[in-house]
């Protein structure tokens, strides 16, 4: 009795495991972390020395036996032991909290929507050996469309475009369901890398990730602007060895960042030419939605409406999407069972 009691209070959680970032959602309660996807091993111990934002501090900045690390790259687990260490650290940071023993969550976690069987057994495997009483799976576009409040339940196509650290996802769904949809491993990692190579390539300046990434989000744009800005990036000269800065503005950055841009411009088409035209015709008239952080991009939605000739919005608070998409089905789990994902090894929660 007391156990069933508990249970209604247990700190059930949804969780964005994302590449980059790690957003929780605490149900009756909201998002309660946001931390980058980062662990800090001594490589010579094994012991892990800091997770989420204490890591990524340290990212670039250790001495050889320590390594800041990722360990999921392209949205999916590249490394179990740490990625089970970390869902642990985030799983017990909530329950910290409270002054009663509870029972273990149930966790409703997002992954991409292109992932084998394996790659869905792992994440399952590392939440439940990282204290979940219940996993339950839901793709990534699917999280995101019901956290931005699209009618996903309706006879009528719905497209979004879910742009994260290591994949994008471009979806379109109707009835619950996803109807036609495209993963690639292109997002915003990758245009962090092209600065990287950009600024090796035209500069021979060799710049730190957390530089690229940083100079990204302050001018990066995918359209043109009606006034071009620029602003300072620091590195080293490859040529002497030694501390350089230069000036770098939108419009080169525009041309850095054009590989990843045209390879998610095109994930887009390509999915809209495999939609049902009765769902397409829905889709013009609703738009196409964009999420994820790689939708604060500056003119990218100006950009996918001129190749799509269909308007193009921008949810409210991207970032979140995919986590607040969590927690909505967290919050009422008998009446969305059917958007979950279930594997070849369990059958459908009921």
């Amino acid at each position: 009795m007391i156990k069933r009691i508990l249970g209604k209070f247990s700190h059930d959680i949804g969780i964005d495991l994302g590449t980059a970032n790690t957003l929780v959602y605490l149900r009756g309660r909201g998002i309660v972390i946001n931390e980058p996807s980062v662990v800090a091993i001594n490589t010579k111990t094994k012991q892990i020395l800091a997770i989420g934002d204490e890591a990524k501090k340290m990212v670039g900045k250790t001495p050889a036996n320590i390594v800041a690390t990722r360990p999921l790259v392209d949205g999916v687990v590249s490394d179990f032991e740490i990625t089970e260490q970390m869902l642990k650290y985030f799983i017990e940071k909530v329950h910290k909290e409270s002054f009663v023993i509870l029972p273990r969550p149930r966790v409703v976690i997002g992954i991409p929507s292109g992932v084998t069987e394996v790659e869905k057994r792992a994440v399952e495997d590392a939440t439940t050996n990282a204290g979940a009483r219940q996993t339950f799976l839901i793709e990534e576009p699917m999280a995101a469309a019901i956290g931005s409040s699209m009618p996903v339940h309706d006879a009528a196509g719905s497209m979004i475009v879910d742009i994260g650290g290591g994949t994008t996802e471009v979806a379109v769904i109707s009835l619950g369901g996803i109807v036609s949809s495209r993963s690639i491993r292109i997002a915003g990692d990758e245009m962090t890398e092209d600065i990287i190579t950009y600024s090796k390539e035209k500069f021979n300046l060799q710049v730190g990730e957390r530089t690229a990434e940083a100079i990204k989000i302050s001018i990066g744009s995918a359209y043109p602007t009606n006034k071009e800005i620029e602003a300072p990036i620091r590195g080293r000269d490859m040529i002497t060895g030694l501390p350089k800065e230069i000036m770098i503005n939108s419009e080169q950055l525009r041309v850095a960042l054009s590989k990843s841009v045209k390879a998610i411009v095109d994930a887009v088409k390509t999915t809209i030419e495999e939609t049902p035209p009765e769902l397409l015709a829905d889709i013009m008239d609703r738009g196409i939605y964009l999420a994820g952080g790689g939708a604060l991009l500056k003119g990218l939605d100006k950009l996918l409406k001129s190749q799509t000739k269909m308007a193009v919005h921008v949810t409210q608070d991207p970032l979140t999407s995919v986590v607040r998409g969590t927690g909505a089905v967290l919050e009422d789990i008998d009446k969305l069972k059917d958007v979950l994902v279930t594997t070849q090894y369990e059958k459908a929660p009921k």
